[in-house]
């Protein structure tokens, strides 16, 4: 039996759009997307993973693209050369060393470093480390959305007193193993992707003492139950369609983190969906393009 075959496009840009494009691939394209340190001498280099196994060669054609004209625009924009695009194809069995060439320990918030399973790091005083796999689920912490939500995680948990808390699309995990890492008492921690959910159990396993983090494929309508804090990490449109849920597993009292959420008008329609749904806003925190919203259900 053959192997899956995953596409992977290589973007080369002046570094003042390396951002716009990373956000435009992991939001619109939902991709997961590498790029170097600004003071490597690889930055302006993107290495985007598409999130689909054997793509017909119409849909490589309608990405490439999507890509394409959107890097057109955004140089146009700042009046820049037109960044390059290549498409190629890796095997599935290649996926753990494309990672590992890019995958390297980083502080995700202040105190708390994501390191992959095949670097030794040893922690300095004060800081608590994530051992992880990203496995197939495309996901390591370094888009602006997870630190993000890590920072109003650990402000939530901060409080003291003992939370239970929700992920919903967990990806590969980073936010339920870090609300552990904060002093939660438990994770339910939820995804409709099977290798996400299968690369998330593993760094539970990994990080996470006993089974107090449970990761499973449960639907979101199915839960039942209240959380003292609930954290979803998603896109604004899935947001929106998941509300309903999202403000009935949240506890009286509670927390409602929501994130992956784009600077302006759709940060106004999160925060008009939710106030509708008797949750006040506590903090909203902008980095680069994106938001995060922290609310408490009244």
């Amino acid at each position: 039996m053959s192997s899956n075959k995953w596409l992977k496009i290589t973007i080369a840009t002046d570094p003042v759009l390396v951002e716009p494009i990373s956000d435009f691939l992991v939001g619109v394209i939902e991709a997961g997307v590498e790029t170097g340190a600004v003071d490597e001498p690889n930055f302006g280099i993107l290495t985007c993973y598409v999130q689909k196994a054997n793509p017909e060669p119409a849909e490589v054609a309608e990405i490439v693209a999507k890509i394409s004209e959107y890097l057109a625009e955004l140089a146009d924009v700042f009046a820049v050369p037109t960044p390059q695009l290549t498409a190629s194809f890796f095997d599935e069995e290649d996926w753990g060393s494309t990672w590992k060439e890019h995958f390297k320990p980083f502080v995700i918030v202040p105190g708390l470093v994501i390191a992959p399973t095949w670097e030794e790091y040893q922690p300095n005083p004060g800081e608590v480390v994530i051992t992880m796999d990203p496995g197939m689920a495309f996901g390591t912490g370094h888009h602006a959305t997870t630190s993000l939500s890590l920072e109003l995680l650990r402000r939530t948990l901060a409080a003291g007193s003992t939370m239970r808390v929700l992920d919903v699309g967990t990806g590969t995990g980073i936010l339920g193993m870090a609300a552990m890492l904060f002093g939660a008492s438990g994770v339910v921690a939820i995804d409709n992707d099977p290798e996400a959910v299968a690369a998330a159990t593993d760094n539970a396993r990994r990080n996470v003492q006993g089974d107090r983090m449970q990761v499973s494929l449960m639907p979101l309508g199915e839960l039942s139950g209240q959380y003292q804090v609930v954290v979803a990490n998603i896109v604004h449109d899935v947001l929106l369609d998941l509300a309903e849920d999202l403000a009935r597993l949240t506890d009286e009292e509670g927390f409602l983190i929501l994130s992956g959420i784009l600077v302006g008008d759709q940060v106004v329609s999160i925060i008009k969906a939710f106030t509708g749904k008797r949750f006040t806003l506590l903090d909203a925190e902008e980095r680069q393009e994106w938001a995060a919203l922290r609310f408490q259900k009244r």
